[in-house]
C-alpha cells in the first residue's frame, strides 16, 4: 500500500516514476495496473541475486526517473543489509541519486515486530534518510501509554528520521469501507475518485485521505531531493 501511495505521489508531482515490486511472496504492487509496476525477482533460494541487483542499480544510476522499490516484510532486512554491505547508497549518492527508505510501523499484534524491524533498519542506515509510516489500521501505536515519538526507539534513531507520515484509523463504516474497496480493487486514488465505483461522498472521502497523505509527504521535504537535475 505504501509503495502504491508513493508511486501515485511522485506521478502527481509530474515525475517519471518506475515502480518495482521485488516481494518474493506477494506481488501486490504489480496488481495496480495504472502504476505499470514491474516484478523483479531479487531473491533466489533465500539469497539476493547479485546479477539482478546489479541490473537494478544500473537502471537507477542511468535513467532519469524516480524509482519506488517495494520489498516484502520477510526479506526487507536481508536486502537492506546487502545494500549496506555493498555500499549501494554511497554509490547512488556519489552519482547524484538520493535514497530514502520508508519503514512501516503498524498497530495491533504486529507492532512489536515492526518496531524491531525499524530499529534494525535505523541502526544500519548511514544518514537521515528514513521516512516512518505509522499505520494505525489494526490499532493504536502505543506502548505503556507512550506514543511512537515518546518511545526509546524513536529517541535512539531520531537523527536518522527524515519525517513521519501517520495513517490514522478512520471510521470503519465510511472511510474504512471506501479504502478497503479501493485497495481491494487495486485502484489508485485517481481511478477511484474519477470513476463510478464509489458514491459522491465516497469519492470525497477518498480525496480527503489522498490530500492528507500527500500533504504529510510534502512536509517531509524529501520530494525536492528526488528531483534529478
Amino acid at each position: 500500500m505504501i509503495a502504491a501511495i508513493l508511486g501515485q505521489y511522485f506521478r502527481a508531482k509530474g515525475l517519471t516514476t518506475h515502480c518495482i515490486d521485488t516481494d518474493p511472496v506477494n506481488q501486490t504492487l504489480t496488481q495496480y495496473k495504472a502504476l505499470r509496476a514491474e516484478h523483479l525477482k531479487l531473491m533466489t533460494d533465500a539469497r539476493i541475486d547479485a546479477r539482478i541487483f546489479d541490473q537494478l542499480m544500473e537502471r537507477i544510476l542511468t535513467e532519469q526517473a524516480v524509482f519506488v522499490v517495494d520489498n516484502g516484510a520477510s526479506t526487507f532486512i536481508p536486502l537492506w543489509h546487502y545494500v549496506v554491505e555493498n555500499g549501494a547508497i554511497q554509490t547512488l549518492e556519489s552519482h547524484g541519486r538520493r535514497v530514502f527508505v520508508h519503514s512501516v510501523i503498524t498497530g495491533g499484534q504486529a507492532m512489536l515486530d515492526t518496531l524491531s524491524g525499524f530499529n534494525d533498519l535505523a541502526a544500519a542506515t548511514p544518514a537521515q534518510n528514513l521516512v516512518v509510516w505509522l499505520n494505525e489500521y489494526f490499532g493504536p501505536i502505543e506502548m505503556n501509554g507512550k506514543k511512537f515519538s515518546d518511545m526509546k526507539v524513536f529517541a535512539q534513531h531520531q537523527t536518522r528520521i527524515r519525517g513521519v507520515v501517520s495513517v490514522p484509523r478512520r471510521s470503519a463504516d465510511t472511510f474504512g469501507r471506501d479504502l478497503e474497496q479501493m485497495l481491494g480493487a487495486k485502484q489508485t486514488f485517481e481511478e477511484a475518485i474519477r470513476g463510478r465505483d464509489f458514491s459522491i461522498m465516497g469519492r470525497q472521502r477518498l480525496e480527503l485521505v489522498r490530500r492528507d497523505l500527500f500533504q504529510q509527504l510534502d512536509a517531509t521535504a524529501f520530494f525536492q531531493e528526488h528531483v534529478v537535475p
